[in-house]
């Protein structure tokens, strides 16, 4: 390993994705999602005027390709350089090509298609996507099941929120702050969680979103950051988008702060993404959300998310709401492996920055060796691995049990036959 070389890439990448900010640079301004829920809420919606302005890039992407061009890939720590910058080079031509078909091209070479049937699990995140909303179609309506209240004010949410990160971030300090163009009700960076002001949070978003944005977006690149040998670890890299989404929707399942109204809304984002790139427009996503339960305001909201960097009328797509769904089944597989083959390090070794789980994999030994550092931060439940081993030891036995063998008499059945076998 070329330590030295390795210390002029990092340096150079970390200065090259500087300027490179997806998120923000393709969100919308407020008044486009407020003008079209009035035409909405009137009867006569429009389809949004959104002109984003493209990006010129051209200086960022030539320093993009000479590192990656410079590394030497059969070394792990070089691989990751070049990969790290050939997913901000794909980033900087999506921006640079806003509204475009070239836009949904690189957004795919990222964040992949809903469509796509992964060999290994022969099916695909539509299919997955349309397995949850079946199983809870008939759940949602069901009067035994109450709606959660939403009636903390984003102020509120804040606060209690900032009491929390200082708490669990007590080495660094994280800012809370409300910002009304938001589309997601909050986004964690490194420094600070941005809160969506005209939010309302339940209890259950509380949970949610701690452990979602702070414990794991927030934390991951922190620790990153704070990589004495490998700075680039602290970048939110385009290309570790699947794993960090899969890791935080994980770490809502685990903590059971995941319930059926955020399980469905992950859901229905991967068919809407999957529609959007067939053609349909902005208003037939919004009703497909609508249609679904959600509020007109957080439908609009759902719908801006696909077409944000795209084009209102169809076809040219964000895709990177797709990739929650198949994150989360990538991860909790990871994960259900690593602890089957003895391996529990890798699922800590996934916090300790940017990474996506090949990576956690070229790297390990270099954890090993404490060339790389072990994370400054991680959440409770991935701490303590025995509970992780528990939880996934009892997930992948309890796959093997075949429920369409299994209806709910089925209980009264078994007690007497219990009963008869006792008397015999």
């Amino acid at each position: 390993m070329d330590i030295q070389k390795i210390e002029i890439l990092d340096t150079e990448l970390v200065h090259a994705a500087k300027k490179i900010r997806v998120l923000k640079a393709l969100e919308w301004p407020l008044e486009a999602e407020q003008k079209f829920l009035e035409g909405w809420r009137k009867g006569n919606p429009q389809l949004p005027q959104v002109k984003l302005k493209r990006q010129s890039l051209t200086e960022s992407i030539a320093s993009l390709a000479s590192i990656r061009e410079r590394c030497n890939q059969s070394d792990p720590v070089e691989k990751f350089l070049a990969e790290t910058a050939e997913s901000y080079m794909d980033s900087a031509h999506m921006l640079e090509a806003v509204g475009t078909t070239e836009f949904t091209h690189y957004s795919t070479r990222i964040y992949g298609r809903p469509d796509t049937n992964y060999k290994l699990q022969g099916m695909s995140a539509v299919d997955g996507a349309k397995y949850f909303l079946e199983v809870t179609d008939a759940l949602l309506g069901n009067v035994d099941l109450p709606p959660t209240p939403t009636d903390i004010s984003a102020k509120d949410f804040a606060g209690w929120l900032k009491s929390e990160v200082d708490e669990f971030f007590d080495k660094d300090t994280v800012e809370v702050v409300l910002d009304q163009n938001m589309s997601s009700k909050a986004l964690a960076g490194s420094t600070r969680i941005r809160v969506r002001g005209n939010a309302v949070f339940s209890q259950l978003d509380k949970d949610q979103l701690l452990y979602h944005e702070a414990f794991v977006h927030t934390a991951t690149i922190l620790n990153g950051k704070k990589q004495p040998n490998l700075k680039s670890l602290g970048l939110g890299a385009p290309r570790t988008t699947r794993t960090q989404e899969g890791l935080a929707v994980m770490a809502e399942l685990i903590t059971n702060a995941m319930d059926i109204t955020r399980l469905r809304r992950v859901a229905l984002r991967v068919i809407a993404v999957k529609m959007a790139l067939d053609g349909a427009d902005f208003i037939q996503v919004f009703k497909f959300f609508f249609d679904a339960g959600q509020t007109a305001d957080e439908s609009a909201r759902s719908a801006q998310r696909i077409f944000r960097g795209g084009d209102v009328k169809g076809g040219i797509v964000f895709t990177k709401d797709a990739v929650y769904l198949e994150g989360v089944l990538e991860v909790h597989t990871f994960m259900r492996v690593a602890i089957r083959d003895n391996r529990p390090d890798l699922i800590r070794n996934i916090f300790a920055g940017r990474l996506t789980m090949a990576d956690a994999l070229r790297l390990a030994p270099l954890f090993h060796t404490g060339w790389l550092s072990p994370p400054a931060y991680l959440p409770v439940w991935a701490s303590d691995l025995r509970r992780v081993a528990a939880m996934m030891a009892y997930s992948s036995f309890i796959t093997n049990i075949r429920l369409e063998n299994v209806y709910l008499e089925r209980a009264i059945e078994f007690e007497d036959e219990l009963k008869a076998m006792r008397a015999d």
